[in-house]
């Protein structure tokens, strides 16, 4: 990790604040960047603080067994990391690190419990990122629990497009790894390679590496479905 430069406009806590708050920001704000594969933080650290993408894209697990783990949920530039340490655990539950070279801006805890009592709108809306995000881990867990597992593939392929978008020939935005969508979606390898190569058959994707393209949503979508 490495301290940069923050423009204070990017991230959930800048976006978020009145302007005259930023200048506070800036003072009490440490930005590093976390080169891809790095972790920004790990599951059983102290929780000194909370996280504020300004640039990337990072992944937020937490151990499933020994050697495995669960992908909670995929992050990217403006999403908030740490929050999960937030309100009387000393330890943060979960872990995270980045897909690719990112941004983060780390503020202490007190400074962040300062910035929630003078910003109301950050207050407000913290308040619906925690709401929201309670509602799709429920989701998740009832989907691992009773959905089939060529569904739940389907359903993390639509997920990623959807979040990180895509580039110039289609492809995800940012490259994710087969091991990482089989731990998002609560799989093996074994069985994402099984079901990439009918999918890819079948034309429904096309891979190139680890870039993934979605040729045909609707098809996908019938997966999930259960057709």
């Amino acid at each position: 990790m490495q301290n940069e430069t923050c423009n204070l406009s990017n991230c959930f806590l800048c976006r978020l604040c009145v302007p005259e708050w930023k200048e506070a920001i800036k003072n009490h704000k440490q930005t590093i960047t976390v080169e891809k594969g790095r972790e920004i933080f790990r599951e059983g650290d102290e929780v000194k603080g909370i996280f504020f993408i300004s640039e990337g894209s990072v992944k937020v697990y937490k151990k499933w067994t020994e050697d495995k783990e669960l992908i909670v949920r995929f992050a990217r530039t403006g999403d908030i990391l740490g929050h999960r340490g937030i309100g009387g655990s000393d330890r943060y539950p979960i872990g995270a690190s980045a897909l690719e070279s990112t941004k983060v801006c780390f503020i202490s805890n007190d400074f962040f419990e300062a910035s929630l009592k003078i910003n109301h709108l950050l207050t407000y809306q913290l308040m619906h990122f925690y709401a929201m995000e309670l509602q799709q881990a429920e989701k998740r867990m009832r989907d691992l629990a009773h959905s089939e597992v060529k569904g739940r593939i389907a359903q993390a392929l639509l997920e990623i497009s959807d979040l990180f978008g895509l580039n110039k020939d289609r492809y995800f935005a940012v490259p994710i790894n087969r091991q990482d969508i089989a731990s998002y979606a609560g799989t093996t390898y074994k069985t994402i390679f099984k079901f990439f190569k009918e999918l890819t058959r079948n034309g429904i994707i096309s891979t190139s590496g680890k870039n993934i393209r979605i040729n045909q949503a609707g098809k996908l979508k019938r997966f999930i479905a259960g057709n």
